[in-house]
């Protein structure tokens, strides 16, 4: 079941992959990493999806990374007399928050933070940007606007502030609700919506501690700001390029998209490109041309992962859309300006022994033409620092524990196996030749990297390297 990529899929679950053969048809089609977006859904749905995971995992012996993808606060308007209006260009329109049912000039908008945060000059956008309002004057409980681009309004759409920092946590009571059920399902990863600053991510983690890893979904101008703070504590990336396309211009993001996969691949941090990236297989057999090249496009930019949404979860041919970015995936990686590009675009290692090894052990696995590189691991530092250079072999896992080879399936280039820790350099070799044999990723004869750290056992001490026959 090892892949023959190095760039992992992420498939969204949901009524159109609800069922244990549709399921391990779409990871044996290509999908490594199980979304579950909690903005849908029971949690009952949820946990019945984890068993069936768990079920295949215990079957075909491959850790398989779960994500759980929190709402986050939903800032909606009110609802109108006769349920839509038009809005004028040009017209004043009102927001207020006065919950009676509004009409052509105002509407209810129950969230008070809004209201204190908005400034004159500011930008509201309804239904993801279709209406544009451009604040006039506001108060503590009304905001006057001009309706710079006018259009139908229907009840409780959904409203963007692109240019204001809201003063609202990203974890709701539903998400913190969503969070306990999720944690004792035994997910891996979180992913926490709206993300605004490097607090929101300090919020969560108080909350999850080290029972699963963190992904900061970048879906706000302000999150692009505070990109630097927000890696720091944050265990990975979500370029969410849905609400970040709502509230920037379309033509910043795809270079958005290439500086935030920089950032995170230079601080060793795996990251997923998300949102409509093989949109129209939600009705059809085929992706367009356009789809495939944007797949292609964040492969070429050094993505860990790519994500499918609504075409696993409720499109009509969720087998087709994994199988044709299987293919799209590997058959960019064979280009020989893939390899070009991760090649001039490798960061340098920082000054430590861990990077200095990861660094080393890539460049004796090229010269030597190396089957695998093997990491020895406890927390996946290791293994990540392996990744982060991007070499042209595959990365063998070995970790003794089950919570970091189930994250690692997130990861670029990674094939995770749980394995006891060695205790000496003989156990050592002779592990990872056992295990690279066993998971076809070397030949007998086979020339291996391998790295750990003395003495063995201890996290975060990679210190040697070792070069083995499989």
């Amino acid at each position: 079941m090892r892949r023959n990529r190095c760039t992992k899929i992420v498939a969204t679950l949901g009524p159109a992959t609800a069922t244990p053969e549709r399921i391990r048809a779409i990871f044996e089609a290509g999908a490594d990493v199980f979304r579950l977006n909690f903005s849908h859904g029971t949690i009952d749905d949820h946990r019945a999806r984890v068993d069936i995971l768990r079920q295949l995992e215990h079957k075909l012996g491959r850790p398989i990374a779960i994500l759980m993808d929190l709402q986050g606060p939903k800032i909606r308007l009110g609802t109108f007399t006769g349920d839509k209006v038009t809005l004028k260009t040009g017209a004043a329109f009102r927001l207020t928050l006065d919950t009676q049912p509004g009409d052509a000039r105002r509407a209810p908008l129950p969230h008070p933070a809004i209201f204190k945060a908005v400034q004159t000059g500011s930008t509201i956008l309804i239904d993801d940007g279709k209406v544009r309002l451009r604040v006039k004057k506001h108060s503590d409980d009304t905001i006057d606007t001009e309706v710079a681009v006018g259009g139908e309004v229907s009840n409780r759409k959904g409203v963007n502030l692109p240019d204001v920092l809201l003063p609202l946590s990203p974890l709701t009571e539903k998400d913190q609700r969503d969070l306990a059920a999720g944690l004792e399902l035994g997910i891996d990863w979180v992913a926490l919506s709206f993300v605004q600053r490097a607090a929101d991510i300090a919020e969560l983690r108080r909350l999850v501690g080290d029972q699963a890893a963190i992904i900061a979904k970048m879906e706000k101008p302000a999150a692009v700001e505070n990109l630097d703070d927000i890696l720091a504590l944050a265990d990975g990336l979500m370029v969410a390029r849905g609400d970040l396309g709502v509230e920037l211009p379309p033509e910043d993001v795809p270079p958005i998209q290439k500086m935030m996969l920089r950032a995170a691949r230079s601080v060793g941090k795996p990251a997923i490109v998300a949102t409509q990236m093989l949109d129209s297989m939600v009705n059809a057999p085929t992706p367009t041309r356009a789809e495939a090249s944007d797949v292609a496009t964040a492969v070429y930019d050094g993505a860990d992962a790519v994500m499918l949404s609504a075409e696993t979860a409720s499109g009509s041919y969720p087998l087709e859309a994994v199988s044709i970015m299987d293919r799209i995936l590997a058959r960019v990686e064979k280009d020989p300006t893939y390899r070009q590009i991760m090649n001039a675009s490798r960061h340098d290692p920082e000054p430590t022994a861990a990077d200095a090894i990861s660094a080393a052990a890539r460049q004796v696995a090229h010269t030597l033409s190396a089957a695998a590189i093997v990491t020895y691991t406890t927390s996946g530092s290791t293994t990540l620092r392996a990744a982060r250079e991007r070499p042209d072999v595959p990365i063998l896992c070995l970790t003794p524990r089950l919570s970091t080879a189930r994250r690692m399936p997130l990861v670029w280039g990674v094939h995770a196996v749980q394995s006891p820790d060695a205790h000496n350099f003989a156990e050592m070799v002779k592990r990872a030749q056992q295990v690279a044999l066993r998971e076809e990723m070397a030949r007998e004869g086979d020339r291996l990297v391998v790295t750990a750290g003395v003495p063995f056992g201890t996290p975060g001490a990679t210190n040697i390297l070792r070069i083995a026959r499989a």
